[in-house]
């Protein structure tokens, strides 16, 4: 088939080409168009503008967004949607938050242009290892995108969710989830590095564990490797952004009445990973000095 992917970074880089291995006819577009030129050079065909890009496809046309989440990708699903006609598709590939992402289906809905929202996991090895899909959207939309779905996935790795905003919605959870592996391993690995019997061999503790083991994962392969490059991590600082899915997946715990204490206590240890210097231990500090004439550490 053929379609546009919009945003040509890490992600979307990667996805044109596994798309272009699939047999698939894919326009290129990105605001800088240097990396759009880099990708014809594997049969992409570039765009320099979003009139290009619509010109370049036959109806349906099907514009895949791998752009950040919030205003940027606002901005363009309202810019693509201003070009398309009744019957184009709109695919969100980005970690949108699912309610954004009911809201633009609908809105859509009503000058016949189709949605779709497509969570996408694998990261930088999606290209080797293809893409988890989960997507959500009207299945007769689905049914039209599905062969560039089926090139982009895995073997059992792609899913049709359900409606508009499902598809977001279970990225999201997952995401989440991914926030208590990675935390419960952090606290794993750093006991073993402070623990009685000296200096333990981490990178060979992690590679061990890879085989047979019932903590084994994807995520402790890459442990493995990043132990395996620097045993002591000395070349990274202890500093954990958060892209917004961990928030909101707590937040739909809250909502749902579920109580999720490990993935909330995972998203408030990384924001803790953000301070040099914590005001309220501080105040802890401060106050059994106060109660108890405690010890303290001067600045």
């Amino acid at each position: 088939m053929q379609l546009a992917m919009l945003g040509l970074g890490r992600m979307g880089g990667n996805m044109v080409q596994r798309l272009l291995q699939g047999g698939h006819r894919v326009i290129a577009y990105d605001v800088d168009p240097r990396r759009a030129a880099e990708l014809a050079a594997a049969g992409a065909a570039p765009a320099t503008t979003l009139d290009e890009v619509i010109a370049a496809l036959r109806p349906p046309r099907v514009c895949w967004t791998m752009v950040p989440a919030g205003r940027i990708t606002e901005e363009l699903v309202t810019s693509l949607a201003a070009r398309m006609q009744k019957g184009d598709i709109i695919v969100d590939g980005g970690n949108s938050n699912f309610r954004d992402s009911q809201r633009r289906a609908k809105e859509l809905a009503e000058r016949g242009i189709h949605f779709c929202d497509a969570g996408t996991s694998g990261g930088i090895w999606g290209l080797k290892n293809g893409y988890c899909l989960m997507v959500g959207g009207a299945p007769s939309a689905y049914a039209t995108i599905e062969p560039a779905l089926k090139s982009l996935a895995p073997e059992g790795g792609l899913m049709h969710t359900g409606p508009a905003g499902s598809g977001h919605f279970v990225k999201m959870v997952h995401n989440g989830i991914e926030y208590g592996l990675m935390a419960a391993y952090a606290e794993g690995f750093e006991i073993l590095k402070t623990s009685p019997f000296g200096q333990l061999d981490l990178p060979q503790i992690a590679g061990i564990w890879r085989y047979g083991s019932v903590v084994r994962s994807w995520l402790l392969e890459l442990l493995h490797d990043a132990l395996e490059k620097d045993p002591g991590l000395d070349g990274l600082r202890g500093y954990v952004e958060d892209s917004g899915e961990g928030r909101w997946t707590v937040q739909a715990a809250i909502d749902q009445n579920v109580p999720a204490p490990v993935i909330t206590l995972a998203l408030q240890m990384r924001i803790a990973s953000r301070q040099e210097e914590s005001f309220g231990a501080k105040v802890q500090a401060a106050l059994r000095n106060e109660f108890g004439g405690h010890a303290v550490k001067k600045g």
